[in-house]
């Protein structure tokens, strides 16, 4: 037996007084494919394209990342207020209620006034331990994003005063900053794939042609196996005829089609999806300034008019329920204001993710 690189066979044979030895060895075969039809350009363009999906599908990711992990600092800053507007509460009410008993002390309140003063402060002590768990839970989602612990220095102390993102949008913005998003942009990609696996499926009911080289050697003696004169260089085509596939190739060209329209109506989805979610943004940065507007006047009358009902509870000109009610609505106003606050710098980081990533 003999070999050589590629392959090898022998066979041996006794003629008359001596033996015969007959070794060939094939070395380096390679095959070219004439591509006529455009099969391997639509395959190698699918491919690509499938590529450029997936880069952009990486980044959506990043967006939606960097998106969830500024709603979850935002929402710290807003926990963070509202731990301070509780112990505050409590602080106001803790004075209520002990000027209440006082007064019961001395007979001038009755024991209705000093109930209903220590149930305003209970439910300032509940909200502290409620807002101290949330900054809790808080810092805890904004690890688990980071994939690490964020430093201290990092976390937010309060609500910022101005929005972290997008302050004015400018005028005339055309709908095309749309097609920069990374799902409609990956969404366009499949269908271009799509497309071309469709050519690439048409292609394979012609005939493929391809060229095939073959380096071979015939000797008579392992010695000689691969000496001087022995090779041999020869270049044939061979035609593949695709007759008896037993509809191989027309399921694969309708299974194509049928991709070709999934991925259609996906591109399609991910535009319409992208209006509503960029629409839905801009209603609520459209009336959000004005909300905001209201609830700060809200909270200032609601102090004001805290203030005054205790100077004239204490004058003795109105009654206790009248400066508790005072309280209780003071209280609502600023948590609601911070709750507005929430929503406005929320929407500015929503309106960054539907643009996909901002303004480029």
């Amino acid at each position: 037996m003999g070999g050589g690189v590629g392959g090898g066979t022998g066979a041996g044979a006794v003629a008359g007084s001596g033996r015969i030895d007959i070794y060939s060895a094939n070395v380096g075969i390679s095959a070219w494919e004439i591509d006529l039809f455009g099969r391997i350009r639509n395959l190698t363009q699918a491919q690509q394209e499938a590529y450029f999906a997936a880069e952009e599908n990486r980044n959506a990711a990043q967006v939606s990342l960097i998106s969830e992990t500024a709603t979850a600092w935002l929402t710290m800053a807003a926990d963070q207020d509202r731990l301070r507007i509780a112990r505050d509460t409590e602080r106001a009410f803790g004075q209520t209620l002990k000027l209440t008993q006082d007064r019961f002390r001395i007979g001038i309140a009755s024991e209705l006034e000093v109930r209903q003063a220590r149930t305003t402060y209970d439910q300032a002590r509940s909200d502290i331990a409620d807002a101290t768990t949330l900054i809790a839970q808080d810092q805890n989602a904004l690890n688990l994003l980071a994939g690490t612990t964020v430093s201290q220095d990092l976390l937010p102390a309060r609500m910022p005063d101005k929005t972290p993102t997008l302050e004015n949008l400018p005028a005339n913005l055309s709908s095309e900053v749309l097609l920069r998003r990374p799902d409609v942009a990956a969404a366009e990609h499949n269908l271009i794939a799509a497309n071309a696996n469709i050519g690439a499926a048409r292609a394979a009911f012609f005939p493929n042609i391809s060229l095939t080289a073959a380096f071979g050697t015939l000797s008579l003696g392992l010695s000689n196996l691969f000496g001087s004169g022995s090779q041999q260089w020869s270049v044939a085509p061979s035609i593949t005829q695709p007759i008896f596939d037993f509809g191989r190739n027309k399921g694969n060209l309708q299974y194509a089609k049928a991709t070709r329209d999934a991925m259609l109506a996906t591109y399609e989805r991910s535009i319409q999806t992208g209006f509503r979610e960029v629409a839905d943004a801009l209603a609520r940065r459209g009336t959000i300034n004005s909300q905001l507007e209201a609830q700060t006047s809200l909270r200032d009358n609601a102090a004001g008019a805290y203030n005054l009902s205790q100077l004239r509870f204490r004058a003795g000109i109105d009654p206790f329920l009248n400066t508790l009610d005072s309280q209780r609505a003071l209280y609502t106003a600023q948590q609601s204001l911070l709750a507005t606050r929430l929503v406005r710098d929320s929407n500015a980081v929503e309106l960054y993710r539907s643009l996909g990533g901002g303004l480029k």
